[in-house]
C-alpha cells in the first residue's frame, strides 16, 4: 500500500542567505547607497573617485 500524498504545501520560512529575494533586495539597496556616496564624493571634492583615492 502506498503512502498518501500531503494535500497542502508546508509553510517553510525562506532562508536569509543564498540567492533569494531578501538578499537580492539587500544587495540592490547597498549598491544604490554606494553609487550615491560615490556621486557625492565626486561632486564635493571636484575630482573622480579614483583620483580622490589616489589610484590614478
Amino acid at each position: 500500500m502506498s503512502q498518501p500524498q500531503p494535500t497542502t504545501t508546508p509553510n517553510l520560512n525562506e532562508p536569509k542567505f543564498g540567492f533569494n529575494q531578501y538578499t537580492e533586495r539587500l544587495n540592490g539597496r547597498a549598491a544604490m547607497i554606494g553609487f550615491l556616496i560615490t556621486l557625492a564624493i565626486e561632486y564635493f571634492s571636484g575630482q573622480g573617485l579614483l583620483s580622490w583615492l589616489g589610484l590614478s
